[in-house]
């Protein structure tokens, strides 16, 4: 179907087969099996445990896996070696990050189920000619669907009789205003038409009834619900580097595993013996400790950014706001503090500020006040007001001066709602002392004006001239050149109830204020130093959107100004040269205009964090690098859909959280060097015991318990390490710039590991020879002397690593200008290596499981060189 607003009911009753009476219960069950249940549904491709054992598929699962098998083949060919041990430590490093990546995916199909908690369970229908309470699920096209006060609606429909419904259409189109329905359309787009509703929205007020012409996926949330089901998840930037890193490192160790594997056999160690080398070669160049450190320094990052109101829902999500290059940005709310007010009247060609009380003694005062409260649907409560912000603050406005109430009286007669299209509300009023009816007049100044053929000036009504006319536009435009949305107020008396829009008799200007945030300017500031840019992007209009980038500093010089409709006809090409301009603002916009804006930054390589709060914006939200959503104002369903919700609704607090992502980017590239540097003297006791014909200086469960164990906190507190410089004075990082840079595989492998391996060859050595053990000698496992040498070993790379994690704190900086004792977690680190290293040397039973031995306090100075 199309153009349900615009036909004929006769017509539309044709299209669903149906008419005022509604269905019979037996054709609604037929068309069940026609039109399937009303529901919001996307097929799912795959089961959960095809997802589950999805993460089994990368490099890093895969070779530890392998590992794992290995391990428990050289337990089968030679028991109680701790073999077993360590194939049961590898298969649960794999299936706990599978756990976690799974949970982090399965995040996504909750935004679904948000959806559909929009809609109501029970419903009111016309069935066999009767009202009945059904299920909202058995709804179908060409049912007479009942609305009261309160109701959510469970399908798009058509208006056929209506009682001053008015409806909340928020959740759907972001706008904030509910808005009085109509039998006629009023506009050529289907969500602007007043007579319409719509799936998913709320009967703010009223009641009436409605043909429904779409149920389901067919309906106007439906296709929000498609298109964000259709939009693929955008994998973050860290999780892009993480597997790149996976990816190298996991080649490093199978070529290395076969190579040596190959070598050992060769020079005849036999193939139980080259399987138990080739498995520590494996086991000693994958980091096992990485992805649980990345994760845990992730989770400390997103706990400091929720002390600062961003909540973080996925955790890889903290870094790829520190990459942001682009901020698509709301402008009610986050921008602005949502709270309209009266900030300027213009009455008798005089303007005052709205609390100046010189004003009260302009006559026309009265009139003008009139009309804000008569040409009104909201009302003053206890604790403020209920309904349309910028009518509630009419009302407020006026009870600062007067009562509201001593201006309701009479009845309401007629009322012609405000909608885009007209840009004006009419409300007719009669009064039992006078016999001419009271027709009051708001909305856009320029149509006002074009009502008006007089204005009253004091006491008098003088014809509104060419003079008048123009001398009220320059006062328009002063109070609109300020940011304030601007209504105009006129009146007329008329005999009859009638909608003739003319001779109205102009009154007064009204400037309101939705103030901005006054921390949003600093926050636009350090986004510019950034090398940020911001660009609104707002359902409200341009004029306004302008002034209030003119406020915060978003608009500094000649901002381009880019309608929805103007959007509509753009060209791709034509969008990206548009998208190039330093300073933009998108007004009017529609959800999959967002949607495009989006994907068309992300095409021309920006990385684009977009805020929302609407059902509307999910798309946007979902395909973003990062989506942040409203905690105050946002619906459930642009939270799910979201990686961020701030719980102050604030920009500046996004600005925050960027400091807090390109901080921690830093510290997991510190980490990594940190973690990595160990790998070689992991790796070469393997080589030497090949190519050396040596005893093993360090065995495949110690391997593990650095990796696992000691690294894990030294690890966590470089995750927590405050930014060397001031982070927000730098540009966005380079989409080329890798967590593994050869630089950082030079100095981790090629200098400071290679110190390391010195250290622990040295000592081992040392001791042997000590204990006069000679070159060629074989050593059992259980024999003291072997067990104190790897001992000595392991001892010398945690010593090694005390000063590595030292060096890592800083990559430019001195470590006297940080303060040596200025992480603390870092020192809780060291402890706790040096409390592991005792335990694994002097407990009988960790020597028992790790085959350790007691050192000798000279044993642990052989490394401090």
């Amino acid at each position: 179907m199309a153009q349900e607003h615009k036909i004929s009911l006769s017509d539309l009753f044709s299209q669903v087969h149906s008419d005022e009476q509604g269905l019979s219960t037996t054709e609604a069950k037929s068309r069940i099996q026609q039109f399937g249940v009303n529901e919001l549904r996307v097929q799912k491709k795959t089961s959960e445990l095809e997802k589950f054992l999805r993460q089994f598929e990368n490099f890093f699962a895969i070779l530890l896996i392998i590992g794992g098998a290995l391990a428990l083949l050289a337990e089968r060919l030679d028991p109680n070696q701790g073999n077993l041990y360590i194939a049961y430590a590898l298969f649960a490093v794999v299936f706990l990050n599978a756990i976690f990546t799974y949970l982090q995916e399965r995040q996504s199909e909750k935004i679904l189920e948000s959806f559909n908690k929009m809609l109501p369970v029970m419903v009111s229908v016309v069935r066999d000619g009767k009202e009945q309470r059904i299920d909202a699920k058995t709804v179908v096209p060409g049912d007479v669907m009942i609305l009261y006060e309160g109701d959510r609606i469970s399908a798009d429909g058509r208006l056929l009789e209506h009682n001053r419904l008015k409806i909340d259409l928020s959740s759907l189109t972001g706008e904030s205003e509910p808005e009085l329905r109509h039998l006629e359309c009023t506009h050529d787009n289907i969500l602007e038409s007043r007579n319409m509703v719509f799936s998913g929205t709320l009967v703010q007020s009223g009641h009436g009834k409605v043909m429904v012409y779409a149920t389901g996926m067919e309906t106007q949330i439906g296709n929000i619900v498609r298109l964000t089901k259709e939009t693929e998840t955008i994998d973050t930037p860290i999780r892009r580097e993480l597997k790149h890193f996976i990816k190298i490192i996991s080649t490093i160790a199978i070529i290395l595993g076969i190579l040596f594997f190959l070598i050992s056999i060769a020079v005849g160690k036999g193939t139980l013996g080259s399987l138990i080398f080739a498995i520590g070669i494996i086991v000693a160049n994958v980091p096992e400790g990485l992805l649980p450190t990345v994760t845990l320094a992730l989770t400390m990052a997103s706990k400091r950014m929720a002390k600062k109101n961003a909540l973080i829902k996925n955790l890889e999500s903290v870094e790829t706001l520190g990459s942001t290059t682009v901020i698509c940005t709301d402008k009610t709310g986050t921008l602005t503090q949502n709270r309209i007010s009266v900030n300027t009247i213009i009455i008798n060609q005089h303007e005052y500020a709205a609390w100046d009380r010189e004003s009260l003694h302009e006559k026309g005062l009265q009139r003008a006040w009139q009309i804000m409260v008569l040409c009104n649907n909201a009302y003053i409560t206890q604790t403020g007001f209920s309904g349309d912000p910028t009518e509630g603050a009419l009302l407020v406005y006026v009870q600062r001066f007067s009562s509201v109430n001593d201006y309701i009286k009479g009845t309401r007669v007629q009322e012609h709602p405000f909608d885009s299209a007209t840009k004006r509300m009419i409300t007719t009023h009669e009064f039992a002392e006078h016999g001419l009816l009271f027709a009051a007049l708001k909305g856009a100044p320029e149509i006002v004006l074009s009502r008006c053929d007089r204005m009253q000036l004091e006491d008098n009504i003088v014809p509104l001239d060419a003079g008048l006319r123009e001398q009220t536009l320059r006062l328009y435009q002063r109070l609109a050149r300020r940011g304030e949305r601007v209504l105009a107020l006129a009146y007329r008396e008329i005999e009859k109830a009638d909608f003739n829009e003319e001779h109205f008799i102009f009154v007064g200007l009204v400037g309101m204020l939705d103030p901005a945030r006054p921390e949003v300017p600093e926050a636009i500031v350090k986004c510019r130093k950034a090398g940020i840019r911001v660009m609104m992007i707002t359902g409200d209009y341009g004029l306004t959107a302008e002034a209030i980038g003119n406020q915060i500093g978003l608009a500094t010089g000649k901002c381009t100004i880019i309608r929805g409709d103007e959007l509509e006809t753009m060209s791709d090409p034509g969008l990206v040269k548009a998208l190039q301009a330093p300073e933009i603002i998108f007004a009017r916009t529609s959800p999959i205009q967002k949607l495009r804006i989006v994907k068309t930054l992300q095409s021309m390589n920006e990385v684009v964090t977009v805020t929302g709060d609407g059902v509307n914006d999910a798309p946007a939200l979902k395909n973003a690098d990062m989506g942040v959503a409203m905690g105050l104002m946002g619906t459930e369903v642009a939270k799910e859909a979201s990686n961020m919700i701030l719980m102050d609704d604030n920009f500046a607090t996004i600005v925050d959280a960027i400091e807090e992502g390109r901080t921690i980017f830093e510290n997991i590239k510190k980490f990594i060097a940190y973690i990595l540097t160990s790998n070689i003297p992991e790796i070469l006791p393997f080589i030497a015991y090949v190519v050396l014909d040596i005893p093993l200086p360090l065995t495949v469960v110690l391997i593990l318990a650095i990796d696992l164990g000691t690294d894990i906190l030294p690890a966590l507190g470089l995750g927590a390490e405050k930014p060397e410089t001031d982070v927000m004075k730098q540009l966005p990082r380079s989409r080329k710039e890798r967590l593994l840079s050869r630089n950082l595989l030079t100095m981790s492998y090629g200098i400071v590991g290679m110190i390391q391996a010195a250290a622990g060859f040295f000592t081992y050595f040392m001791i042997l020879f000590h204990g006069g053990w000679q070159w060629g000698e074989r050593l059992l496992p259980a024999d003291p002397l072997y067990q104190t040498a790897i001992t000595g070993f392991f001892a010398s790379i945690i010593i090694c690593q005390i000063a590595d994690v030292i060096i890592c704190r800083t990559r430019r900086e001195s470590i006297f200008k940080v303060g040596i004792f200025s992480n603390h977690l870092i020192l809780i680190g060291i402890a706790t290596e040096l409390m592991l290293l005792g335990m694994i040397s002097y407990i009988p039973q960790l020597n028992i499981f790790f085959g350790t031995a007691p050192l000798e306090a000279w044993h642990f100075l052989l490394s401090i060189p």
